[in-house]
């Protein structure tokens, strides 16, 4: 059976349905370009107008005798919308469950914003307040006192311990309040509502942040410990000999957990998680305007390679911090670790074939699009974190053999276009440099934690 809707055929209303996702998209707080999207009250109510007449449609469509089979057909017209390589994937779920709430959809998107600046949580109450108003001019005279005296009987009828509420789970939130606010408009329920549970989420988030703090001292004095150990219980000969080698391996340990676990590495790691989980042709559509905008700034086209080096690993970001935690001493020289790692390269390894088939293809597209972008400037390498290097880029990959390259020059004391150190030049062991520190993190991940590579997918 065709669409038979009374008010607007499937062509017209998904047209409009492609300019309600646009109108989501600036909701979520960014415009295309990556600026922040300004959003007034004027804006915001048309925005919520839009949600509601996409509600009135759907409402009109299940009175219809054949809504069953109209929803299907919307359906069916939304997941071919959806199929579209640039569809946004943060809405890949919308559909006509969503439409049949689509004021409550945008309200979400507005008051979830990241970030919600004091302009904008203003313009949004502002403009909810004013939708309520509206609302109740309809109904009769003195709208405003009708409103505030709502508004009243809900305060008193809240819990009066709103600190208690606002660290409550946010399930429990929905059951303890909602049912408290049917007196009162929806638009301004809604927003109590949603400003709790962000309340609520951002101390859940500020408890996590506490706990990686009391981590990160907790490794420290972990180490330490061990450093004692070794002290008490090996040679005094080999306490001469390796004193300072230890020391300098408990740093390094140390430096890597630091970064893994800094606030601003785990927030790169969720941003990045978000922008590979769209297509590759939408994501490298992102990088290559930020390669555009970022060719006369050497430290922007870092931070990109940061983003996309931590996109290889998000999906391994506990286990690789797992790793690192459980990781011990051992005697090695840095000669000895840069053989090892050596002994990795294309020919010398039986396992590379099969390790590189078990390569995911988001994995593998990341990598050639770093390959192709660090081509000439495998420099860039050198100012990003050693362990984020090691763990990002697996030895099979051409990379590998690029960053391997580099780090020879740099041991032989040959030339290199960045230079680390200068112990080559003055006939010191590379064992306290930067150098040492990257081969380092090399043996310990492709070495010693080869578990890690050969029992979990790359990305």
């Amino acid at each position: 059976m065709g669409w038979s809707h009374p008010d607007i055929s499937l062509e017209d209303l998904m047209k409009l349905i492609k300019g309600f996702v646009d109108i989501l998209i600036l909701a979520s707080g960014y415009q295309s370009s990556g600026s922040l999207a300004h959003w007034d009250p004027q804006n915001i109510k048309k925005a919520f107008q839009w949600g509601l007449f996409f509600e009135n449609v759907l409402k009109r469509l299940r009175c219809s005798d054949d809504y069953q089979d109209l929803e299907k057909q919307l359906d069916a017209a939304l997941t071919e919308l959806k199929s579209n390589t640039f569809f946004p994937q943060g809405l890949a779920h919308l559909s006509s469950v969503t439409l049949h709430r689509a004021g409550d959809f945008v309200l979400e998107h507005l008051i979830r914003a990241l970030p919600l600046r004091d302009t904008h949580l203003k313009a949004f109450m502002i403009s909810t307040i004013e939708m309520d108003l509206d609302e109740l001019r309809r109904t009769g005279n003195d709208c405003l006192d009708v409103y505030l005296n709502k508004l009243m009987l809900q305060n008193s009828s809240m819990n009066p311990d709103l600190d208690r509420i606002f660290m409550e789970d946010s399930a429990v939130l929905c059951e303890d309040v909602a049912p408290n606010m049917k007196t009162v408009g929806d638009f301004t329920k809604f927003t109590i509502q949603e400003v709790i549970k962000r309340q609520s989420a951002v101390s859940c988030i500020n408890c996590v942040e506490a706990g990686l703090d009391i981590l990160h001292k907790a490794i420290t004095e972990s180490n330490w410990k061990e450093f004692d150990h070794v002290l008490k219980h090996d040679k005094a000969p080999q306490i001469e000999e390796h004193f300072i080698e230890y020391d300098t391996w408990n740093c390094w340990k140390t430096r890597a957990l630091s970064y893994f676990l800094d606030k601003r590495t785990i927030r790169l790691v969720s941003g990045a998680s978000m922008i590979f989980s769209a297509s590759e042709v939408q994501w490298a559509q992102v990088f290559e305007k930020l390669n555009i905008s970022a060719e006369t700034s050497d430290d922007d086209s870092r931070d990109t390679i940061e983003i996309l080096l931590l996109g290889c690993i998000a999906s391994r970001w506990s286990s690789l911090v797992e790793h690192f935690m459980s990781v011990s001493y051992d005697f090695l020289t840095t000669l000895k670790q840069y053989q090892e790692v050596c002994s990795l390269l294309p020919g010398r390894s039986q396992n590379l074939h099969s390790r590189e088939g078990m390569v995911e293809s988001k994995g593998k597209g990341i990598l050639d699009y770093l390959t192709v972008l660090l081509r000439n400037q495998p420099h860039q390498l050198w100012k990003l974190s050693p362990a984020l290097v090691a763990v990002a880029i697996p030895f099979w990959s051409p990379l590998f053999r690029l960053y391997l390259n580099e780090l020879e020059d740099q041991f032989k004391g040959g030339f290199s276009t960045t230079r680390c150190c200068n112990c080559a030049q003055n006939s010191k062991v590379h064992k306290d440099c930067e150098l040492a520190e990257r081969i380092w993190c090399l043996y310990i991940y492709h070495v010693c934690g080869s578990y890690l590579i050969s029992g979990t997918n790359f990305t």
